[in-house]
C-alpha cells in the first residue's frame, strides 16, 4: 500500500477553531441565548422564575462577562471563582456561575477546565434541549483541544443521538474517533456520511474521502483502502491521488504479470509513469507485442517528460528509440501484407493484435472493425484481457463513451476489472 497520504487530519486547533467558530465562545452571549444583566434588580425580576441570582453572585459574574468582552480571560475567570465560593448556590446560580466559567476558562486557553465548565453545563437542569446539545459541542471541542479524544467520541456520540446535526461536529467526532485509534468506528461513520452525501447528489468533502482511505490504510484492509481510493480519484483527480490508486491497484494480490503492458497504457494516461525505467519498460513490451507505433509514442513521450535521454544511460535510450523507429518502418511496409491469413485464423486473437495495431497507426476505422470481428470469432484464452484491450482501442480512437461500455463488461479478478474500472473513472470525467 501507499505511504500515508498528507494533510488528511486537521490541526487540533485548526479543527476545534473551526467548530468553536460555530458555537461562539466570546464575551457576553457565549455563542448562546444571551446573558441579562445578573445584578440584583435582575435578581428580583427573576425571582418568581425561580432563576434567582443573589448580588453576592450576580456582581462577580457581570463583571466576569465585562472583563470578556476586553478578551481578559484569566481575570474574569478569578471572578468566577469569586462567585463560585458563595455557599448553598441554587440550581440555577451553580449553572450560570458554570456557564460563565466555561468561557471564561476557553478565553484564558484552559481547554480541560473549560470542557469540564461546558460539559457541567449541559448536563444543568436550567438548560433547555437546544441549548444543551450546543453545548455538549462546545465541551467536545475543548476536550478536542485538550487531546482527550476519547471524551470527544463519548460527547459527539451524545451529541447526535440526542438529535444534534451540525457537520462541524461530525468532522470533530470522527477525527477524534481516528486520533483515539478507534479505526473501525470511524470508518463506518465515515462511510456512512460519505454515501449520504453521494445519495443527496452532493460530492463528499475531500478531506473526508482521504481520510477514510487513512482509516482504512490503517487497518491493513487493502480491498477497502482500494475503494476508498477510487472514490476519491473520483471526486478529486489530482495526480498525487492516481499515483496512489495506480499503485494500489498494480500491487494488489494476483494482479497478473501478463497485464504489465495494459497497466503501463493506463499509467500514461493518467500521467503516472515516474522514473525512466517504467517508460523503457513500457516501450520494451510495446515492441515484443509488435507494435513499434505504441512503442515510439511511450519514447517520445519519456523524453517530453525529461526522463530519457538524460544520465548515464541516455545512449540505452536513444537506442531504444533507434530500434522503435527501426521496426516502425518495416512495419509501415508490411501492414496488411498478412491480412488475409489473420482473417482465416481459428480464433480472434490474430484479429485483435492485428486490429489494435492499424488503430496505434492511424487506421481506426479498419482496426477497430478488425477487433469487433476478432471479438466475435472468440476463443480467446483470456477474454476480459481481449475485452480491456479492445476499449483502449476504442478510447485511442476518440470514443470514449463507447470505450466506458465496453470496460463495464470486464470482470477479472485477475486485474482485468481494476483496470478497467479506473479506465471508467478517468475517462468519465472527461480526462
Amino acid at each position: 500500500m501507499v505511504a500515508h497520504l498528507t494533510a488528511l487530519i486537521m490541526t487540533r486547533k485548526r479543527l476545534a477553531g473551526a467548530v468553536i467558530a460555530g458555537i461562539a465562545i466570546g464575551a457576553g452571549s457565549l455563542g448562546f441565548t444571551p446573558l441579562a444583566p445578573v445584578g440584583p434588580a435582575h435578581a428580583q425580576e427573576q425571582k418568581g422564575a425561580g432563576n434567582t441570582v443573589r448580588p453576592e453572585i450576580g456582581k462577580p459574574i457581570q463583571t466576569a462577562l465585562d472583563l470578556l468582552k476586553n478578551k481578559r480571560g484569566k481575570e474574569a475567570l478569578a471572578r468566577v471563582q469569586e462567585a463560585d465560593a458563595v455557599p448553598n448556590k441554587t440550581s440555577y446560580e451553580a449553572y450560570l456561575v458554570e456557564r460563565v466559567r466555561a468561557q471564561a476558562a476557553a478565553a484564558a486557553g484552559d481547554a480541560p477546565g473549560a470542557a469540564r465548565a461546558f460539559e457541567a453545563t449541559a448536563g444543568s437542569s436550567a438548560v433547555n434541549a437546544g441549548e444543551r446539545l450546543q453545548f455538549l459541542a462546545a465541551a467536545a471541542g475543548q476536550h478536542y483541544l485538550a487531546k482527550n479524544y476519547g471524551k470527544v467520541a463519548e460527547l459527539g456520540a451524545r451529541y447526535f443521538r440526542d438529535g444534534g446535526t451540525d457537520k462541524s461536529i461530525r468532522t470533530l467526532y470522527i477525527q477524534a474517533l481516528y486520533l483515539g485509534n478507534d479505526f473501525a468506528t470511524a470508518g463506518k461513520e465515515l462511510l456512512r456520511h460519505i454515501q449520504a452525501e453521494e445519495q443527496a447528489g452532493k460530492t463528499p468533502p475531500e478531506d473526508q474521502l482521504q481520510l477514510l482511505t487513512n482509516v482504512y490504510l490503517k487497518q491493513r484492509d487493502n480491498a477497502a483502502y482500494g475503494n476508498a481510493l477510487e472514490k476519491l480519484v473520483a471526486y478529486y483527480p489530482k495526480k498525487d491521488y492516481w499515483l496512489a490508486v495506480v499503485h494500489s491497484v498494480g500491487t494488489r494480490p494476483g494482479f497478473s504479470e501478463r497485464l504489465a503492458l495494459d497497466f503501463a497504457r493506463l499509467k500514461l494516461a493518467t500521467g503516472t509513469m515516474r522514473t525512466a525505467t517504467e517508460y523503457i519498460e513500457a516501450a520494451q513490451l510495446s515492441i515484443q507485442s509488435g507494435l513499434p507505433a505504441e512503442a515510439k509514442k511511450i519514447i517520445d513521450q519519456g523524453y517530453a517528460a525529461g526522463l530519457l535521454g538524460t544520465g548515464t544511460d541516455a545512449d540505452r535510450h536513444r537506442r531504444l528509440k533507434d530500434m522503435a523507429a527501426k521496426n516502425l518502418a518495416e512495419d509501415a511496409k508490411s501492414i496488411g501484407q498478412d491480412d488475409a491469413q489473420v482473417a482465416a485464423a481459428k480464433d480472434g486473437t490474430a484479429l485483435l493484435n492485428t486490429g489494435i495495431n492499424y488503430v496505434l497507426n492511424g487506421n481506426n476505422g479498419k482496426g477497430l472493425e478488425m477487433m469487433e470481428q476478432g471479438m466475435r470469432r472468440g476463443g480467446f484464452k483470456h477474454p476480459d484481457d481481449a475485452r480491456l484491450r479492445l476499449g483502449y482501442a476504442h478510447h485511442l480512437a476518440g470514443q470514449n463513451q463507447k470505450a466506458i461500455q465496453l470496460f463495464k463488461t470486464v470482470h477479472g479478478g485477475d486485474g482485468t476489472a481494476a483496470l478497467a474500472h479506473l479506465w471508467i473513472i478517468h475517462l468519465g470525467r472527461g480526462s
